[in-house]
């Protein structure tokens, strides 16, 4: 806040070509206990003593030679800009006193000077001056405060996005980095997290029995704690698998795991398969969405599917392990359900019918021309709209 004594410190500069009406006014001043008076009978030197001096007050005659009040005030509206105008004009002509005003002079004081009026002008246009001063800083603090809270969220940013990046980095380097080559087997894999990391995770295992084993998993939420859980549950698992231990008692072992380590909320879908050189295997849904099966030498699509527990609800549950043949030219293809349920602009789900025609009507050309197409589908079905959930695809053809 403004003080008495912040207004009697504050500067002023009197203008005015008679020295006589100088010193009377520099006198009115003093004895009202003004403390920084200066004055000049040059109107030519204001604009620059009040850029030196950025005077609280200006009080301003209006007819002087050479150059008038008028001037003077257009000369410092140019270092003011849209700033405040701290002029008291002094005139002893009535009709001057709105075309002042008009031209930024905040008050005026009329001659002869009366020592009340002088002294209550004065002090009004200098307490306002000096608010006006005061409020400027205040937003000027504001806003060098806001700029430093903006770089420091910049900064916080820049330092998430590099985590969460080394986080992405980080759970790809679990997937496979190369698509395995298995004799009589082509596979594809795609995965898009909907955020820098994902719950989904495929991978591929050849056991010392020469069986193919792929898995694709798909953990509930998304973002971090899904990621957390999905690289948890993928080092269990291929460990697990390297032990020779079956599928299903796999799959038991680890569901106690989760149940055990995952939060109440958290748990998988999981599909597991198990093929040997001549297509001949076995396959595990645990609550997983339907797998479809292209059948080359028909044209048919079977439908995989179970009603095995999802893995990590409940203790006591139980896997079944069920027969599974792929003869040459058929198509396995295992998705996570982020692919069935992306939207498009109108909020229209992908759509498992959409997901059959597609493999019905490219799947003959094969395991390449069907992905091709599937990707470019939702693409172009999505308008790249933000996703709901994970997409990972997982395809299996035999040669």
């Amino acid at each position: 806040m403004v003080s008495s004594q912040d207004i009697l410190n504050a500067r002023i500069l009197i203008v005015d070509d008679k020295e006589a009406n100088v010193q009377l006014l520099q006198g009115m001043l003093r004895v009202a206990g003004y403390l920084s008076v200066d004055s000049t009978t040059d109107p030519s030197q204001v604009c620059e003593l009040y850029r030196l001096n950025r005077y609280g007050l200006i009080l301003l005659d209006l007819q002087m030679p050479g150059m008038d009040g008028f001037g003077v005030m257009e000369g410092l509206k140019e270092i003011e800009g849209e700033g405040y105008l701290p002029v008291l004009v002094i005139t002893a002509q009535p009709s001057l006193k709105l075309r002042a005003l008009v031209a930024g002079a905040k008050d005026f004081v009329g001659k002869p000077f009366d020592m009340a009026e002088l002294q209550a002008r004065v002090h009004n246009i200098l307490e306002v001056r000096l608010l006006h001063l005061e409020l400027r800083e205040t937003v000027r603090e504001l806003e060098a405060s806001r700029e430093v809270i903006r770089l420091q969220n910049l900064a916080e940013q820049k330092q998430r996005d590099w985590e969460l990046g080394l986080a992405r980095e980080t759970q790809e380097s679990l997937l496979p980095r190369f698509l395995p080559e298995f004799k009589n087997f082509q596979i594809h894999a795609f995965s898009s997290p909907t955020r820098y990391v994902g719950g989904d995770f495929y991978d591929f295992l050849q056991l010392s029995s020469g069986e193919l084993v792929g898995i694709l998993a798909d953990v509930s939420g998304k973002g971090i704690p899904a990621a957390l859980l999905s690289s948890m549950l993928l080092g269990a698992l291929n460990m697990e698998l390297r032990t020779g231990t079956a599928a299903p008692d796999v799959v038991v072992r680890i569901n106690a795991l989760l149940c055990e380590k995952s939060l109440p909320f958290q748990f998988v879908t999981l599909f597991l398969f198990l093929l040997d050189p001549h297509g001949k295997g076995s396959f595990i849904s645990a609550g997983h969405n339907p797998v479809y099966l292209f059948r080359a030498r028909t044209g048919e699509i079977e439908c995989l599917t179970s009603d095995d527990h999802f893995v990590g609800m409940f203790e006591f549950a139980t896997f079944e392990s069920r027969p599974l043949q792929l003869h040459k030219g058929d198509i396995l293809v295992v998705y996570s359900d982020g692919l069935t349920d992306a939207e498009d602009q109108q909020q229209e789900a992908f759509g498992k019918a959409r997901l059959l025609r597609i493999i019905r009507e490219n799947a003959p050309q094969g395991i390449g021309a069907l992905e091709r197409k599937l990707l470019e589908a939702i693409r172009e079905f999505t308008h790249s709209m933000p996703q709901t959930d994970d997409i990972t695809l997982v395809m299996v053809e035999t040669r």
